[in-house]
């Protein structure tokens, strides 16, 4: 029997076919149930896969081109094309080059090694921090960053600790903003008022998220003048949640995205921890340094 004896085999098999089929509408259905956030905050949950998805959905669409469904895998296998090419951009595309210099960070509650944590800071020498996860613990970070960073703000909030922001720069008297999950405060920087923002967003749906951003967006809103935002979305810079955030700040994502959330065993690193300015920026990625999250230095864009 030859190859292509196989193929006709496989080809005649109905319930290869209709797996092929089933397969195929059920990764379509994912795919697109990830650009739904604005319908259904599952529509953000699901956007987390849209790269899995859209490998699944070119996948299975050359296989039911095989099989001889034509139409519908074409249409499909377009898709996938068009949106594992806006992931991987998002993943390599760097952001423009910027003028302010900022160290992302959760720190984790129970962070292990926050001597590595404030040498890696020390050595990257920002002009300002954004922090999550600053339990009572964690504050001794703070504490021991007095020298570099004089002006401190902190947002607690329960026992896996709150939002901090702090910096070089001088503060505005009385400019700061204390929220649930969200923690700011004005600086000056080159004679221009400038708010440095923490946030850390509820878990994507089934948990709060979309009710936590609907209550950060006005507070954002709220802020007059530039907004330099450090936080973790838990969630990828593509959903609804991040750009709805992003647009209230009247920034963009720095970039590249790459993953920073380790703490999934069973998944791959996930970019959930972003960084948003005025003209977007660049960001490396710094170790964990005790914590389940990479940091973030981001040079952003005013």
């Amino acid at each position: 029997m030859t190859v292509e004896d196989d193929f006709d085999e496989d080809e005649e098999n109905p319930i290869w076919g209709a797996l092929i089929k089933t397969g195929l509408i059920l990764s379509i259905v994912v795919l697109a149930g990830g650009y739904m956030g604005w319908l259904h905050p599952l529509g953000d949950a699901l956007a987390v896969g849209r790269g899995p998805a859209s490998v699944a959905v070119f996948v299975l669409s050359l296989l039911g081109i095989r099989m001889g469904m034509q139409a519908a895998a074409f249409g499909a296998l377009l898709l996938s094309l068009l949106t594992a090419t806006s992931v991987v951009l998002a993943h390599i595309w760097p952001g423009p080059p910027g003028i302010f210099l900022l160290y992302q960070k959760n720190m984790f509650y129970e962070n292990s090694d926050l001597a590595g944590l404030e040498a890696d800071i020390r050595e990257a020498a920002p002009l300002a921090l954004t922090l999550q996860e600053v339990s009572e613990p964690n504050l001794a970070l703070l504490t021991n960053l007095q020298d570099l960073f004089p002006h401190q703000f902190h947002c607690p909030q329960g026992r896996r600790g709150g939002t901090a922001v702090a910096s070089q720069l001088p503060a505005v008297p009385g400019a700061t903003v204390c929220v649930s999950g969200l923690a700011a405060m004005q600086v000056i920087f080159r004679d221009q008022p400038v708010w440095i923002v923490s946030v850390h967003l509820s878990w994507p749906w089934p948990y709060g998220q979309a009710s936590h951003v609907a209550d950060l967006r006005p507070v954002l809103a709220g802020l007059e003048g530039p907004v330099l935002m450090g936080g973790d979305f838990n969630m990828v810079r593509w959903a609804l949640s991040v750009r709805r955030l992003a647009a209230e700040a009247r920034g963009q994502v720095a970039g590249p995205s790459k993953g920073s959330f380790t703490g999934l065993w069973f998944l791959p690193s996930l970019p959930i921890d972003h960084v948003i300015a005025p003209g977007g920026g660049r960001v490396v990625q710094r170790p964990g340094l005790g914590s389940d999250h990479l940091g973030l230095l981001a040079n952003l864009a005013l």
